[in-house]
């Protein structure tokens, strides 16, 4: 049997049940979380979330890029205009974790390695240290134009050993 066999079998135990005809597209806890593709780093699990709760966005080292700056803008106006009247501000949760393989990115001798091997260029999502690069995130995200200054933006740490989830940089407005 191959993987796809095993995920379709459990998509039928899934639906078998499946009572969530309600949801919208809006995310109930008005909330973005940006975590790594890392298998360990799985956020509904890690954070207990249920369907419809929380979007989710995934890339290497869970790091802000120009494609998360978009994604996040665009749900934030989507968010919006579903919802004027809604009085809780919209939340982004950056979420890192310890073992990460974005920390190899930080070897100069990986990236050139990696750059000859496969043309792609992995500095911008090189980690060397986690709090740091939270910061940069955070501080990425306040200078796009793209992403609202409403949004309450939070950092967090997530090991992989132990399975806690420890405060970086507590929840703030991106704009003062």
């Amino acid at each position: 049997m191959c993987n796809t066999s095993i995920l379709l079998d459990r998509n039928r135990l899934f639906a078998s049940d499946y009572s969530s005809t309600d949801l919208t597209p809006m995310p109930k806890l008005r909330t973005i979380i940006l975590a790594c593709v890392d298998a360990r780093v799985d956020p509904a699990h890690i954070l207990g979330l249920k369907l419809g709760e929380a979007c989710v966005l995934r890339n290497n080292g869970g790091r802000v890029t120009q494609v998360v700056i978009d994604e996040i803008g665009a749900l934030a106006f989507m968010s919006a205009m579903a919802d004027e009247s809604e009085p809780r501000p919209f939340e982004l949760v950056l979420l890192q974790h310890t073992q990460c393989g974005a920390e190899r990115f930080a070897d100069p001798g990986f990236q050139t390695a990696l750059k000859a091997k496969t043309g792609l260029d992995v500095a911008h999502v090189a980690i060397s240290d986690h709090e740091q690069s939270l910061q940069e995130d955070i501080e990425r995200l306040r200078t796009a134009p793209e992403v609202p200054g409403k949004i309450v933006a939070s950092g967090y740490m997530y090991d992989v050993q132990h399975g806690n989830v420890r405060e970086v940089i507590a929840p703030a407005a991106l704009a003062p």
